[in-house]
């Protein structure tokens, strides 16, 4: 495919890059052989860390590893107040990023929400400066111009003290345009990643029926294409490049005319683009915990379940959605409260059964016998809290009556009570401070390039 109909790539620098390179360009529509793909996805590595702010732990991004972050750039926000879906603000992001930062289970920040109350010229810049200043989980994000990407790396190189490209401390996300094309500004971010060492996920994401195939196998053929030919462009210009093989595949109702990411046919081929990532030996992504419902409801619970534990059965190393509603389009913090449980359930589950002979348990069970209990046994003790996930208060597990006497409060009610006490009693860790001036002269830079004075911004 790569060959024969080709991709278009809007970006001058990329397209000398794959004319240099042996790629026939026929004005932006490049046609890449087979052979220069396999060689450049086999350049990139099988895994990488990445850091968290002060770099005092790291996570490995490849093989079996699993990392839950709270995905997109929403532009929705629903009010814990009122339950309405309304538009996102400044002061709804950094709640999501403190509350984020407190979570057990959601190892990793994002850029999720979009503020409206921040200019679009800097708003991809702005988040990324919340979540600095108030959390120290590393972070998935992306740019949204030319030069954003090079605005963010300095900043977050002003945290790392110059190692960035040795300690990464964010992925960046880069999205072609399906089918089968790349815009100017996405190339751009794709060469500037490499150029500066940060890893990139190259994140189709194609709509099933409308521009990709309705067919599930068309769409991961499309979609590997996708892949293919943004690995190209990275290899060809820093072989050994850091790269994730990303996915947020949709399905496209004709009845409503809408994409849909919680239907059971998105997630299947989203934990399939993670099966061919495996195949390339590449660390990988997917969109997957994330619900097309409006409310935290039955829907909600059953999609986002269903995605969050088929993509820790499928060892999906970067996992965007927890928290989302409305596809991708809005956040919710009950939601987010709910889904952490559910990751913690998922990382249970892909723990196994462990099987030995202290665990096999023949000596106590023999020495209990028949019509005994174990409750007073030592290997009860031992063995409990190995063996058990024990969920948070979201989660009910009370009797009846004990319920019925806590109030007969719903999941999303308890997950609203959770959230309103931990953004009460939280406080994420400071900055140091040396890395706080560092971080504050470039933004301010960057601010003052745009005209912005840092009080016409929200507080952060």
């Amino acid at each position: 495919m790569l060959e024969e109909a080709g991709v278009k790539v809007n970006n001058s620098q990329a397209l000398e890059l794959l004319r240099d390179n042996g790629c026939k360009v026929e004005g932006d529509i490049v046609h890449i052989p087979p052979s220069l793909a396999e060689e450049c996805v086999g350049k990139a590595p099988a895994s990488f860390k990445l850091f968290t702010r002060e770099a005092e732990t790291s996570y490995t991004v490849g093989g079996d590893t699993v990392i839950y972050n709270p995905g997109s750039a929403a532009i929705y926000f629903t009010d814990r107040e009122t339950g309405e879906m309304r538009r996102a603000s400044a002061s709804d992001f950094k709640e999501l990023v403190r509350l984020t930062d407190a979570l057990r289970h959601i190892h990793a920040q994002s850029t999720a929400m979009v503020p409206h109350d921040v200019p679009d010229e800097i708003s991809d810049l702005y988040r990324l400066y919340v979540i600095l200043k108030n959390s120290s989980k590393p972070i998935v994000t992306g740019a949204s111009t030319k030069t954003g990407l090079t605005d963010m790396k300095n900043m977050l190189d002003a945290i790392a003290g110059g190692r960035l490209s040795e300690e990464p401390r964010a992925i960046f996300d880069c999205c072609p345009s399906s089918p089968l094309m790349w815009s100017d500004v996405t190339c751009q971010n794709l060469l500037d990643c490499t150029e500066h060492g940060i890893p990139a996920e190259i994140i189709p994401a194609p709509q099933m029926g409308a521009t990709s195939p309705v067919t599930i196998a068309g769409t991961i053929v499309e979609a590997n294409a996708e892949f293919l030919s943004g690995a190209v462009i990275s290899q060809l210009a820093q072989p050994g490049a850091p790269l994730v093989y990303g996915g947020s595949p949709s399905a496209f109702d004709m009845r409503h005319c809408t994409a849909r990411l919680g239907a059971v046919e998105a997630v299947m081929a989203a934990c399939a683009f993670a099966e061919m990532g495996k195949r390339y030996g590449v660390p990988t992504h997917g969109y997957l915990g994330l619900s097309d419902s409006k409310t935290v409801d039955a829907q909600s619970s059953y999609e986002s379940g269903m995605g969050i534990l088929l993509a820790a059965m499928a060892r999906v190393n970067v996992v965007s959605g927890p928290g989302m509603q409305a596809s991708e389009n809005c956040q919710s913090l009950e939601k987010l409260v709910i889904d952490d449980e559910l990751c913690g359930t998922a990382y249970r589950l892909i723990q196994g059964i462990r099987v030995d002979e202290d665990t096999l348990a023949a000596e106590v069970i023999g020495k209990v016998g028949p019509g005994g209990h174990f409750l007073a046994e030592r290997h009860t003790r031992d063995h409990h809290m190995k063996e058990r996930h024990m969920p948070g208060p979201v989660i009910d597990r009370l009797s009846p009556d004990a319920w019925t006497k806590a109030g007969s409060k719903n999941a999303t009610q308890r997950a609203r009570e959770i959230a309103d006490e931990t953004l009460r009693t939280h406080t994420p860790r400071p900055l140091p401070s040396e890395s706080e001036e560092r971080l504050e002269t470039v933004f301010k830079a960057i601010l003052k390039r745009h005209g912005i004075k840092p009080g016409q911004l929200p507080k952060t």
